[in-house]
Order: C-alpha cells, then structure tokens, then sequence
C-alpha cells in the first residue's frame, strides 16, 4: 500500500457506473417554454448533465475530496435519493457517504448544497443531509448543513471555500 493511499479513510471505494444520459425533448430545450423541474433535472445539475455543460465542458461533475471520482461513481449521490417538489419551490438531496466515519461528510454536503444554491433559482428552498443510518455522526453533520448561518460562515472562510470550489472544479472523466 502506497504512503497516500494509508492516508485514505476509504482507500479501495467500490465505484459504480455512471447513469445513462437523458434525451431531451424539443420542449425541454426550449428556453421560451417553462417546464418543471424535476429530481432528474437537480441530478443533472449536481453532475452538469445537460447538452449545453456537456458542449461546454465534458465531465464536469463534483468530486470527491479524496479521489480522482465524482460523487456518482462512488454512489454517494443517487437520482432515487433526490425529490423536488417545483410547485413548493423544494428541493431534497439524501447522500451516502462511502464509510459511515467518513470525516469528509459535512464538506461533501456542503459541495452539494453549494452546487445546487448556485445553480438553481433563489425561490428553492435547499435540504442537503445524509441518508439515514449509513453516518455515524448524521444528525451533527445534518445539523450543520441545515443551519444557514453556518453554512454562510463556512462559505466566508476562504480555506473551506477554496476546497468546496475544488470539489466543484472540472475534472477529466
């Protein structure tokens, strides 16, 4: 075992294979047209699906903080586990970290969140938390990430910031 791989909570993660990609209708290009949005839709925006990012930047995806993979291909993110309510203006993520120790829980909620709070419209109201039962620590990390003054005083320190950003970041698929 390499001396960075000792370093890993999870140095061997299962990965999984990415979801197919979904044909959009006529409509659904339309920006003249207003539709819904739908739990395929914020499952495209976590992994920059749709035509127009893929255009732009093959592969962009958020990552995670330890491996050279998207949160995808480690199953942390599932399109079963996202629910959006569009007349509620509501969106819902569950996520499932890889080991139920995984230190890196709060920063891989708060990516998502921040993913989404900049991607969708400012009338959606955002809850990012963990699958329930799969974390030793949920209801301190699902605390954390509900907390909108914490979340806000997370993104104003520049380190955490600068990681988020990373996770974030284009990365070759």
């Amino acid at each position: 075992m390499s001396v960075a791989a000792a370093r890993l909570e999870n140095a061997n993660p299962l990965i999984f294979q990415r979801a197919g990609e979904r044909l959009l209708t006529a409509g659904e290009e339309d920006e003249d047209v207003a539709d819904p949005i739908d739990d395929r839709e914020i499952f495209d925006i976590l992994y920059m699906r749709n035509i127009t990012e893929l255009l732009l930047s093959v592969g962009r995806s958020i990552n995670d903080p330890e491996h050279p993979l998207s949160l995808e291909e480690l199953n942390v993110v599932e399109q079963i586990r996202v629910n959006v309510n569009d007349q509620e203006s509501t969106v819902s993520v569950e996520f499932t970290p890889t080991i139920p120790h995984c230190s890196m829980a709060t920063l891989i909620g708060l990516s998502i969140k921040v993913k989404l709070l900049r991607s969708l419209p400012d009338r959606f109201k955002i809850d990012v938390h963990i699958t329930p039962g799969t974390h030793a620590s949920e209801d301190a990390v699902n605390k954390q990430l509900a907390d909108k003054e914490r979340v806000a005083a997370a993104l104003e320190n520049s380190q955490l910031l600068e990681v988020v950003n990373q996770c974030l970041s284009t990365r070759p698929v």
